[in-house]
Parts: C-alpha cells; structure tokens; sequence
C-alpha cells in the first residue's frame, strides 16, 4: 500500500483500540472480571450471550479460511466450512445436560470431580493449545492487511493488534468481552452486507451458488471430517464452553443454537468472497482470497474487508485472553485445591500478557492459519464420548475410559500432523482432504469405542454385584426440585450459579 494508505489504515488501528478502551469497563467485580457478571451480581443477559458467540466464532482466521474454501471448491468449501458452527448447538445440549443433571459448574471441575485430577490436566493442556492457537492465527489474517507475511509491517500490526487487546482485556476480563462483542458483531454485519451488495451483482447469486462439485474430491470430504468434528471440537473451545456457564441452562442453550445457526448463514455467505474470485480467476499463490478480492475492488473496499478482519480477529482475540484468565487463575489450581497467595485477577492479567508474546511466535515464523482449525479438530476427537455420554445408562463413567478416548484421539492428531503419509491406509475418497476425512472417521469410531466399551463393562460389574447406579446424575423428581428450590431463591433467575449454590447443598447431586 502507499504512504497515505498506509497513514489511513495504521490510523483505523489507533482509533480501534482507543473505541475498544472506551466501551470497555474499567473497573468490574471478580465476578464480572472471570464470569461476565454486571455490576449489581445479575448474569450476562443471553442476548449479550449469543451476540458473543456469534462473533467470537467468527474469527478473522474462520472468515478467511471460508473464503479460501470458497475460492478453492466453490460453495461446497463455504458449506464445509461453515458446518462447524453445528458444533455449537451441539456444545450448548451437553453442557445443559451436565448442568441439570450433574450441577457441574465448569468442564475441568467437572472432570476433577467424575474423573480425576490427571483428566482435568490433559483436559486443561488441550484448552492451552486451543487458545494458543487463537493468538496467532488470528493474528497473522490482521498483519496480511499491512504487508506481506514475514514483513515488518506485518509483524508491527500483528503485534500492535495483540497489545491493544490484551490491554483493555485487562480492565474488563469476560465483561469486558462480552460488551465489545457486541459492537463488533454489529460492525461485521454491517460491513460484509456493504461487501456482499458489491461483489454479489457482479456473479449474480444463483450462479455462485452453482459452483462446486458434490464429490469427495469435490469438497464434500471436509464436509463429512468436519461434521464429524462437531462432535468434539466445540468441548475443548474455552471461548465457547465458558459462556456455557454464566446464564441459566435454557436461556443458555437457546443462545448456543442460535448464535450457531446464524454463524453457519454468515460463514456461508462469506465464503461467497471466495466464490467471487474463483468465478474471476483473481486468485493469486499465496495471498488470501479476501485480500485478493479487496484489491480488486479498490482502496474502499480493501479498507471495509480489513475492519471485518480486525473486528472479528478482535472480538476472538479478547474472548480468548478472558477465557485464558480464568484457566489459569482459577481452574488449575481449583484442580488441585489451591488458592493462590495472589490476587485472581494480578495472576489472569500475567498469563493474558504472556501468551499475548509467546503467542505470536508462530505468526512470525509463519504458520499455515487452516493448521489451526485442522489439526486441533483432529487431536481432540476423544472429547465427544466423554462429555455427550457422560453418566447414559448402562455406561460407567471410568477414569480407563476417559484415557483412552482422550489420548487415542491425542495420539492420531499428532501423527497425522507428523507423518500424514503413514496414515494414508486410512485415507477415504480422492479428494484433498482424503486423509482429513479417513482419520477423522476411523479414529472417532475407535475413540468411541475405547469410552464405551470399559464403561459398559463397569456398569455390568455393579448390575451383577447388584449396586445400584449413583453415577447416573439427578433423577426428574430432584430436578423438578431443584427448580422449585431455584425460584425460591431468585424468582426471575437473575443469578443462576448463586441459586444452584443454594439450592444444590439443600438437595445434593446423584453422583
């Protein structure tokens, strides 16, 4: 870009921040610092909620993989992409049902208490790989808008974009995003609206959505890998599951599935910039296809795709160092029954500055933004057992079970990512993403396996042994209940995890 160019948007990056420090709040409780609490202890309203997932999921690294889907297979790429949204509505049903039936109150003390500390730690080092993965994938969508990967003026915003988010981070924590979120929803929305009327007249959309082909080598392979990740992928998102805590169960899932359904239509839509490209031959090796396509079209519209970029990259970014403050002050060494000496919120601001530079190295290296989505996905398979057939009749809870599933599903993602070829006996179609697919499928079904079948055969034990079940979570009468108890304690349900508190010492969980 040249000189005023350049002036222009370093420009926008300042008044971003400056915006950003203004909306967000600059004193708040530990209860809005750690769980989006406002001031007066009352949960974060489920709009808020679902306008927060929403735009936390639409990540600048999500947006820009959608479009190089599109570019790459037409609108099979932007349907395969966007399936990962279903995981959402996924994600919500079985943390309501850990919630009502189990009262867990977090997935690691969840896990510590039905599985042991060891579970809690594998399931908090996956957490950690997540979120470190979230800073410099998104990170380097942000530097491509200021010079080519590698280059300093790359780096600089990359950079400069990552301080200015972990600094009104450290105001605000999870309230502090949950309020900038919804600005930055409302900023995407309205910009890839303006983006869509400008490349869309120009295909027309019945041939952009003509495009593709419906076969494996088509795109339809990573359709079927990432329907199959749904399944799992959303459990180790702190960004995602932490949200799945803060409101009332059903308030709670009703947010998880529209913020999900709305997330898959926007990502659709998005990868229409892809479509664009593809159906004009603007691709170009190397550069993405929403960068290719805002050249395109002039300084306008290069500059409205760069505020979607930063907007979503934003709204993932602060979501990500909240959710990381609160893993770190609060649920490691709730794992292991410490408090700490420090100050909760002293301790989240050290870990959210940390990861903030540790973070970033692989951007500055330069690392493939898909191997974040792609590679996560396919090592934490083993989490769908574990947490959608937690406590089913006839299959025990065993700590063997969650081992297996955990570190089977580990074991492959890290091979695969290491020597992919040696795994091609697996691989499925003919497609780019044969193995994607055929690890995905053969390494689910094993993972399954592995959790069911130690956990039927515990369960027969006590049936033989004739002891009666008190893994199975609370029965209907306990939850009907538990909600007369609720009511009485806070009539509109303002304060859900204080009425469970309460409530929940009165009654006791079945487990």
């Amino acid at each position: 870009m040249d000189s005023t160019t350049g002036i222009f948007f370093w420009g926008f990056m300042i008044v971003y921040g400056v915006v950003m420090f203004i909306l967000a709040p600059k004193t708040v409780s530990i209860g809005g610092f750690f769980n989006g609490e406002d001031k007066k202890g009352r949960d974060a309203n489920p709009w808020m909620i679902t306008a927060s997932i929403f735009i936390a999921w639409i990540f600048a690294k999500s947006v820009t993989n959608a479009a190089n889907m599109g570019q790459n297979f037409g609108i099979v790429g932007g349907v395969g992409y966007a399936v990962y949204w279903l995981c959402i509505p996924i994600t919500g049903y079985a943390l309501y049902r850990l919630r009502r039936r189990f009262m867990a109150k977090s997935m690691v003390s969840f896990l510590t208490e039905n599985y042991g500390v060891a579970a809690a730690f594998c399931f908090s080092a996956a957490i950690l790989i997540r979120l470190f993965n979230e800073v410099w994938s998104n990170t380097s969508v942000i530097g491509a808008y200021y010079g080519e990967s590698g280059s300093m003026p790359f780096i600089l915003a990359a950079l400069l974009f990552t301080a200015i988010t972990v600094a009104y981070c450290c105001w605000g924590g999870l309230r502090g995003s949950l309020i900038t979120d919804i600005a930055q929803a409302i900023l995407f929305a309205l910009l890839l609206i303006i983006v869509l009327v400008w490349i869309v007249p120009q295909d027309g959309l019945g041939t952009m959505f003509a495009t593709g082909s419906w076969t494996l080598e088509g795109g339809v392979d990573f359709i079927i890998g990432a329907g199959l990740q749904c399944f799992s992928y959303g459990f180790h998102d702190a960004v995602l599951t932490d949200r799945g805590f803060i409101c009332e169960e059903k308030k709670m899932l009703k947010a998880f599935t529209i913020a999900g359904l709305l997330g898959f239509v926007a990502i659709v839509l998005f990868s229409l910039i892809g479509v664009h490209s593809m159906l004009n031959d603007l691709v170009t090796k190397g550069v993405d296809a929403p960068v290719v396509v805002a050249q395109s079209l002039g300084i306008v519209a290069f500059f409205a795709m760069a505020v979607i970029m930063i907007s979503t990259a934003g709204s993932t970014l602060d979501s990500t160092f909240s959710s990381l403050a609160k893993l770190t002050a609060r649920e490691l060494p709730g794992i292991l029954g410490k408090t700490p000496k420090m100050s909760p919120r002293i301790i989240g601001i050290i870990f959210m500055i940390l990861f903030g530079i540790v973070g970033n190295l692989p951007m500055i290296m330069g690392a493939s933004i898909i191997t974040a989505t792609t590679i996560s996905g396919t090592m934490i398979m083993g989490l769908g057992p574990i947490f959608l057939l937690h406590g089913r009749k006839g299959i025990k809870p065993t700590v063997i079970g969650f081992m297996l599933s955990f570190w089977i599903g580990m074991i492959l993602g890290i091979w695969d990512v290491i020597d992919a070829s040696s795994l091609g006996f697996m691989n499925i179609g003919p497609g780019k993403y044969a193995n994607f697919l055929g690890v995905n499928l053969w390494g689910a079904i094993i993972c399954w396996a592995a959790y069911i079948i130690p956990g039927v055969i515990a369960a027969a034990r006590e049936r033989a042994l004739g002891i009666t079940p008190t893994w199975t979570g609370l029965t209907d009468e306990q939850l009907a209940e538990l909600d007369r108890k609720r009511l009485e304690i806070d009539p509109n349900l303002e304060s859900v995890v204080a009425a469970d508190e309460e409530a929940g010492l009165l009654l006791g969980a079945n487990k």
